[in-house]
């Protein structure tokens, strides 16, 4: 049977077959691949990664966009023609933005100025109005300038960093994809190792795996420059709009990193009742450059094209292969695509003109020659 085709007089299962007509983009959001890492991943053990960017808007953060409109539609905060606003690193901000555009809601974004730039043209032309925030203000003070337009203006804050909506749906479809495609395959799962930037993938699907696969260590990782969990001091929190768990100011471990949509400038309270759950087995700092360095080997060696934040997951993960027992199978997960990152570092040593080698092959044949 191909990817889009069925055994005649048999009805396709439409929770394994993406290959269907679906009534809105909403729909396409989840049952995103998982892949073997077969050139980078050392001999003996077996690592898989999950493919977020399969997703409509290209990160896992559509899932989470998806489940707080529907949870705000649910309860009656979000009405027909209101306007949506939310903090973001972009990610959330996007998938908000399309999630909003098919509904017919407006969107505000609130991004601070250090993400980059493509995130914002993105965010627009989705529809979406963005507002910068202060570069060295951070994660903080890009959600408190949320939580004031939020009560000037009657909008509904979306509140990733809190919502319960978030978590719980990861828990109703990431887990469980996990579980079904593994299974499917025959396969075990030794190892499940993620970042965080809300934490609602780490507790979600850590939730699953706990109920499911009790023997699946769960590694948690987060930037060497920012090892806020680590650093065992606890977030200091605020109330904001009648609801608690916000930053009240930003925590003391946490330096800028380039690993764009991790570990915002505090220690987000999804995050946080996940460490209270004891849902991790283990926290493994992971260093900014050698997040890159993966993102760039992913891409070249495994045509996986990622960005620094599925670099430094699966940099991660590389380094539980190399202490995880032989015949060990090991899944990474891969939140959003290289292309967010095309202005950051990540790109930084890759040009756009031909280099000289290049310009050798080129010069090889006669025609189509370029100028100078």
């Amino acid at each position: 049977m191909g990817a889009c085709g069925s055994r005649a007089g048999n009805v396709v299962d439409e929770t394994v077959d993406r290959c269907r007509v679906f009534s809105d983009i909403t729909k396409t959001v989840g049952q995103t691949p998982i892949v073997k890492v077969n050139r980078l991943a050392p001999e003996g053990v077996n690592l898989y990664v999950k493919l977020e960017y399969f997703n409509p808007l290209s990160s896992v953060k559509d899932r989470l966009a998806l489940a707080i409109i529907e949870a705000a539609e649910a309860s009656g905060e979000l009405k027909p023609g209101g306007t949506v606003i939310e903090a973001t690193s972009g990610n959330t901000g996007i998938a908000l933005a399309m999630v909003c555009a098919q509904r017919g809601y407006k969107f505000v974004a609130v991004i601070a100025a250090s993400f980059s730039v493509e995130r914002r043209k993105i965010m627009r032309m989705l529809g979406a109005q963005v507002v910068v925030t202060p570069a060295p203000l951070g994660g903080t003070g890009m959600v408190q300038k949320a939580e004031e337009l939020a009560a000037k203006h009657g909008f509904f804050l979306a509140r990733q960093f809190e919502s319960e909506a978030n978590a719980a749906y990861h828990k109703k479809t990431t887990g469980p994809e996990i579980l079904a495609a593994f299974a499917r395959a025959g396969l075990k799962l030794d190892y499940w190792v993620t970042g965080y930037g809300t934490g609602g993938t780490f507790q979600g699907v850590g939730k699953m795996l706990r109920l499911a696969r009790p023997e699946c260590k769960i590694v948690l990782s987060e930037p060497k420059g920012a090892p806020l969990i680590s650093s065992g001091e606890k977030q200091e929190r605020t109330t904001t709009l009648g609801i608690a768990g916000a930053p009240a100011k930003g925590h003391p471990a946490w330096t800028p990193h380039p690993i764009q949509g991790w570990t915002p400038n505090f220690i987000p309270k999804v995050t946080e009742d996940g460490l209270e759950l004891k849902l991790h087995d283990e926290i493994i700092l992971v260093d900014g450059q050698d997040a890159i360095k993966t993102a760039i080997d992913l891409s070249r060696k495994e045509g996986i094209f990622c960005g620094i934040s599925g670099g430094a997951t699966v940099a991660t993960a590389l380094e539980v292969c190399k202490k995880a027992p032989e015949g060990s199978t090991i899944l990474a997960m891969i939140p959003d695509t290289a292309e967010r990152y095309l202005s950051t570092p990540l790109f930084a040593e890759i040009d756009a003109e031909m280099n000289a080698e290049e310009r050798e092959i080129a010069s090889s044949t006669p025609s189509a020659q370029m100028e100078g």
